[in-house]
């Protein structure tokens, strides 16, 4: 489970070796997440909870100028989730919102309920494999902005409350979102985010000053002292999140995604 970071215990952690292999530096082109196949581990446990209603569907975007799919589980027990809060995902560069009821999301939302937490949606839809970024009139973040809520909306989600959820060059993605439109997001977790000193989210990390903030990442992470240096530089410190062994797998995202919904569950409540 996460903990608060504090500045003490990152003082402490330490770097932790780093795993080159099939990667690149972020802004240096594609970052693929190592999953299972070929990463030599398993994905991490997903909880044996039952599956609500969860659903694919294929919406046409115009900020993206194409027809993505679009993502959307709600906890058993809740029905068709409508009035519920939600949690807009941004994945990372290896995969997309098909991906979604594989790794385990609709379990994992179940679960939390189960546990306690209040309940909400999942919702998300695919981004580019360079990033969330606009490119040559390919605009994700716009779609996320402007289009996702609107689909929510459509279901009769409550889009008055809603936070983020991204790992990797999604994790990037989820503080851009946060930077671009102050407000838009009552809360962000992010794991593993692909961020390094000099890039957009340093450049503006005042402009998440007032957003709630849960930070996970691997101490084995390529991404992990980059990490820690985006914590120390955050205008508020974060409410949630920690360091443990770990690398830029599922296996890691999985072990600490209860952590970070029970994060989000609280902040949409409120």
């Amino acid at each position: 489970m996460g903990r608060p970071i504090s500045r003490r215990t990152l003082l402490r952690g330490g770097a932790g070796g780093v795993l080159a292999v099939g990667l690149v530096a972020a802004g240096a082109g594609p970052l693929r997440e190592r999953l299972s196949p070929g990463a030599g581990e398993l994905p991490g446990p997903v909880p044996d909870a039952p599956v609500g209603d969860e659903r694919l569907e294929r919406r046409r975007s115009a900020a993206r100028d194409r027809t993505v799919d679009f993502y959307t589980a709600v906890p058993a027990g809740h029905g068709d989730g409508q009035g519920l809060p939600v949690c807009l995902i941004l994945h990372g560069a290896s995969a997309t919102a098909a991906d979604y009821p594989e790794f385990g999301f609709a379990r994992f939302l179940s679960d939390a309920v189960a546990r306690g937490a209040a309940p909400f949606v999942l919702a998300g839809a695919d981004g580019s494999r360079l990033g969330w970024e606009p490119s040559s009139g390919d605009d994700p973040a716009r779609m996320v902005h402007e289009e996702l809520p609107r689909w929510c909306a459509d279901r009769g989600f409550d889009t008055q409350r809603l936070a983020g959820w991204g790992w990797s060059q999604g994790g990037y993605g989820v503080l851009r979102l946060g930077q671009s439109f102050p407000g838009f997001l009552g809360a962000i977790a992010a794991f593993s985010p692909a961020v390094s000193p000099g890039d957009r989210v340093f450049s503006a990390v005042e402009a998440l000053r007032g957003t709630r903030m849960g930070l996970w990442c691997g101490r084995e992470d390529p991404w992990y002292d980059h990490v820690v240096r985006l914590e120390e530089a955050l205008p508020d410190p974060p409410q949630a999140g920690g360091y443990a062994p770990g690398r830029h797998t599922r296996r890691y995202w999985n072990r600490v995604t209860p952590a970070a919904f029970d994060f989000l569950a609280a902040s949409l409540s409120n």
